[in-house]
Order: C-alpha cells, then structure tokens, then sequence
C-alpha cells in the first residue's frame, strides 16, 4: 500500500527534475523507503513494529539491491527470507498444498488449517452444510441443490431429516436422533412412553420433538407422573392427600398441643412444614423472644433542654453578679478591684449600646 500512495510522489522540493539529476531518483531512493515504512505498521501494533525493526536490514537489501529480480516483496521476504509465511493455498514448514489443491483449498467451501502459515495440518475444516475430506460432499441434514465441475450448493434439509433428497418432509432418507423414518417421513418418538428416557427419582417426563425433557415433581410429592400436587404417586411430608391431590398440613392449627412452646413465640405455618417467630411486638434477640423498643436513651444533663434565649439571660445574670461582687470589694477602697470594676462596667456599657444602637438605628432606617 505504501508502495502505491508514494508511485507518483516526488521529493516534494519544487525542482523534481534537478533533484532527480542530483539526488538520484525519487522512486529507488531512501527517501520513498521511509515514507513508505511510516505507514507499514498501526501505531499500537507492537509486534509488527517488533518484526519491522528485526528485518530492517531484508527490507533495505531488497529495496536497493533485490526489487528489480524479485518485485514480490511478500514472497521475497516473508517466505523466503523470513521464512514466517507460505503463500496461499499452502501450509507446513515445507509449504505443502492444502487439501483440495492450492488453487481451490478444501473446494472453496472450508478453510485449511495453517492456509498461509509455516503451522497447521493442511486438512479441512468445512462451512456448515458441508462436509468430506475435501468439502466437496453435502454434510449431514443437507443436500445438492446444485453442483457443477468446479461449484457445490447445500441447502438445509426439512429439520428430523439426517439425509434427503430435497427440502419437503417427505424426501428423507434417513432420519436424526429421535425420529424413526416412515414412508419417507420421519416421525418423532415418544420417549416417555417407552424405556428410552432416563429422568432421576422426583421427576417426571415431558416429551418434545425429538427428545424429552425431565422436570421437578411438586414439592408435595414423592415421585409423580406430571406436573402439579395433583400428579403424586405418593404424598411428601408434611402434605396429606385429599382425593387425587397433595394438600399442606396446616400444623399450626390441627395440633392437640402447641408447637411453639417459647415464651412470645406463634406458630406461622409454611409449605409442607411451619416455623415459630415471634408475636407481634416482639423481636427474636439471643434466642429469646423480647419485647421491640428502642434501648434507653442516656440521662439529660442539667443544660440539654436550656433554649438560647435562655442561655443569654444566663449570661446577663452571671456578668451582673460579677459586677456586684467587684462593685462591693471597689467600696472598700481596694484601687485593684476598683479598676477591674470600672473596666467591667464601661465594656458592658459598650456592648449594650452598640446592640442598641444597631436597633436604633436599624429601626430609624425603617421609619420606626
């Protein structure tokens, strides 16, 4: 491909005629190489990047030296240098011919193992419908619609036909698995109804087309003859038989005594057996049936229901027993306590006036 995007490039410097003088020509030079080469591989194909860079050297030998006595390049290198590759049609270490021939491996209607490869056996591997060491004979369930020297058509026969001469159910010759041939027609067989089918203990049989099915009997059999409680040979426990069918036993209700003995616990009952839980109300803890509530909460402390507002007047309160208390150690002419005192009074002044300012003020912007 690259060979074929570069068959009509030049060097690309605007003077092709005195580059070609003086560079040598663009179609054998090491310049058309490269470009061709950037293209070879995809930029995440590792292995081909790999196998470029080991056979540098082939490619380069062929390009300046071997193109012209073998223009093959794939044969040239991969085959007989390389020796990675035989050519189609062929397979093996030896490139030995596929079967069928190289020319129409497995008659065109297969592939050969290794086709191409130095690995493979060279036999067939045939497409659905065909078959024959050579794909050239119909497979089983298909037949000739059309052959010639060098072409074979299969065509699907009617489906309980292992052989046919033709598409209707009437044209079999022989018939596949579970199907018995009559009059050239094959008829299915009844599996169920003779020893043919093998289903395991609690089951029963269902036939279908051309073969059968085993399935489950009820839960409330032991052994059936089909589907449902109606079906038992034998009644399960836990089940009791009422005409032709298996009912549960209710043995919550039918007990001389109680089944459920634990403290809080009833009887629930289930399909063909019950189960205790525990009365409404009550959850199951250690084994015990115990009454459902919430575990106790911890004890509140003495300021856990205290609002906010609350928690200011606190506040006030204790400031102004501060106060006091400095106000009365000031009267006694202690200049300390005296400071502290008016200190205290002038910040508490401070706040209560910028707070009430700001309401004033706000009230003021309001039209208050």
């Amino acid at each position: 491909q690259g060979l074929e995007r570069t068959e009509h490039e030049g060097f690309g410097g605007g003077n092709t005629a005195w580059e070609e003088e003086k560079l040598s020509k663009y179609q054998h030079s090491e310049t058309r190489l490269l470009e061709v080469l950037e293209g070879v591989c995809a930029p995440s194909d590792f292995a081909c990047h790999q196998l470029l860079e080991r056979s540098e050297e082939h490619v380069e030998q062929w390009w300046f030296h071997e193109r012209q006595q073998h223009p093959d390049f794939f044969q040239w290198l991969c085959v007989d240098r390389l020796m990675l590759c035989c050519p189609p049609g062929t397979y093996g270490p030896d490139c030995r011919s596929c079967a069928g021939g190289p020319r129409q491996p497995c008659s065109g209607n297969g592939q050969c193992d290794g086709d191409g490869t130095r690995r493979g056996t060279g036999l067939c591997v045939c497409s659905p419908g065909y078959g024959g060491p050579f794909c050239a004979e119909c497979g089983d369930g298909y037949y000739e619609a059309s052959r010639n020297k060098s072409h074979l058509v299969c065509a699907e026969c009617y489906q309980a036909c292992g052989r046919c001469t033709g598409p209707e159910d009437s044209s079999c010759l022989r018939c596949k698995r579970g199907w018995v041939l009559h009059e050239h027609r094959c008829i299915d067989i009844d599996e169920c109804g003779t020893e043919m089918a093998h289903c395991r203990a609690n089951q029963y049989c269902i036939n279908t087309e051309g073969s059968y099915e085993c399935r489950d009997c009820s839960t409330a059999c032991i052994g059936c003859m089909g589907a449902g409680p109606a079906r038992c040979k034998k009644c399960n426990k836990g089940y009791w038989r009422d005409g032709a069918k298996c009912l549960d036993v209710d043995e919550c209700t039918n007990a001389e005594e109680p089944v459920c003995t634990g403290v809080q616990e009833v009887c629930e009952n289930t399909e063909g057996s019950y189960r205790c839980v525990c009365a409404q109300g009550h959850i199951r803890r250690d084994g015990q049936c115990v009454e459902d509530k919430p575990p106790d909460a911890p004890e509140k402390g003495f300021f856990d229901d205290v609002t906010d507002d609350e928690v200011v007047v606190l506040q006030q309160m204790f400031f102004g027993v501060m106060i006091c208390a400095l106000a009365t150690l000031a009267a006694k002419g202690d200049m300390v306590f005296t400071a502290i005192f008016i200190g205290a009074v002038a910040a508490m002044a401070g706040y209560w006036l910028s707070d009430r300012s700001d309401r004033v003020l706000d009230g003021f912007m309001k039209g208050r």
